[in-house]
């Protein structure tokens, strides 16, 4: 397996083939390495490529060319789903991310339900298709990664946040109809980036953690509509990577319930422990994005080395990569998993 295609090591690495190295990649998304280096560099900046397909297509080249990661990665935020859904965006500056303004609804109970086709017309949704068309069709042999905000936490960007998680302790019938609705949007959105190229979707779901629900509301939520997700987007015959955040030891051994094609997980968690526990799981990450930001490249360098060594499957910064993290510290990371000498 001399000399794969990158789109062709990462296919292999989830169908559990023999593979010539590690693939390295940053789907974008939740981890976005759209930094502000890269940006100042190439006058492709945010947050005027969240609303511009050509200017998304550059900046998601431009990452791919000076990090070194082995694919494109879109969009850069994780307001699109909310925006849709009707909840208010502040589109942050060139180093400040999107975030949420103001949730649409109160409580689970007032969400209004609207036609998902209608919506799907809406907001960034074809502005990211059309970028993910453009990229893929020039580029072949890289794959293209689509990011989706997971169920419960886009569920927790259109009601309030406080109020949704104790709803689905209070009243869990209108907190099962919120995240199935929510859920059916995603499936839908998911596949209209497939059409357009996308050749792996990647869903970040911060709020779904073993920290905040409880394992109990962990399986009960989180696993439950992750699979539904999951589910939909393998229909379309495309591969999904799941990121969960956080300390995952309250749901350790809920992990390998959830269907994805990898599982991504914080720099807290021992992902060589949880390889070892769940041999029949694809990891990925977790290299610190604090490392990446604060540390030095020889550092990032020795640590890229270990994950290797632990037997990750695929090489990736752990939770939100901050956008004044230092591009050398990145290019020395897969610059490390690349020279595959180890």
């Amino acid at each position: 397996m001399d000399n794969c295609s990158p789109k062709e090591r990462l296919s292999r690495t989830f169908q559990k083939k023999p593979v010539d190295r590690h693939p390295v990649i940053c789907p974008g998304g939740m981890m976005n390495a759209a930094i502000v280096d890269i940006m100042n560099t190439t006058g492709h900046t945010l947050p005027d490529a969240h609303h511009d397909k050509q200017l998304m297509a550059a900046l998601a080249a431009d990452v791919h060319e000076y990090t070194g990661f082995e694919n494109f990665g879109i969009p850069f935020c994780m307001t699109v789903e909310a925006e849709v859904l009707g909840s208010e965006i502040d589109f942050g500056t060139l180093g400040c991310e999107p975030k949420i303004g103001k949730e649409r609804f109160e409580s689970a109970a007032d969400v209004e339900y609207k036609s998902i086709p209608q919506m799907l017309k809406s907001g960034r949704i074809e502005t990211i298709a059309e970028a993910g068309y453009e990229i893929s069709e020039k580029n072949s042999d890289v794959p293209v990664i689509g990011n989706l905000t997971g169920p419960i936490s886009t569920a927790a960007s259109i009601v309030d946040p406080m109020t949704f998680l104790k709803d689905l302790r209070k009243n869990p019938e209108s907190s099962h109809k919120v995240l199935d609705y929510v859920t059916d949007f995603l499936i839908a959105y998911a596949n209209i980036l497939i059409e357009n190229g996308v050749s792996v979707i990647s869903v970040g779901d911060p709020t779904a953690t073993g920290e905040i629900l409880g394992p109990k509301m962990f399986g009960e939520y989180a696993v439950r509509y992750i699979n539904k997700l999951v589910d939909g987007v393998h229909k379309a015959g495309v591969p999904i990577i799941v990121h969960i955040c956080g300390n995952m030891n309250l749901a350790w051994n809920q992990i390998p319930l959830i269907k994805s094609d990898a599982i991504s997980t914080d720099a807290l968690v021992n992902l060589k422990k949880l390889k070892e526990e769940f041999p029949q799981l694809t990891t990925m990450g977790n290299l610190s994005t604090y490392l990446l930001q604060f540390g030095d490249s020889q550092k990032v360098e020795t640590q890229t080395e270990r994950l290797i060594h632990d037997g990750i499957d695929i090489i990736s910064p752990a939770c939100g990569l901050s956008t004044a993290s230092a591009l050398k510290n990145i290019q020395s990371m897969t610059q490390t998993v690349k020279a595959g000498n180890h």
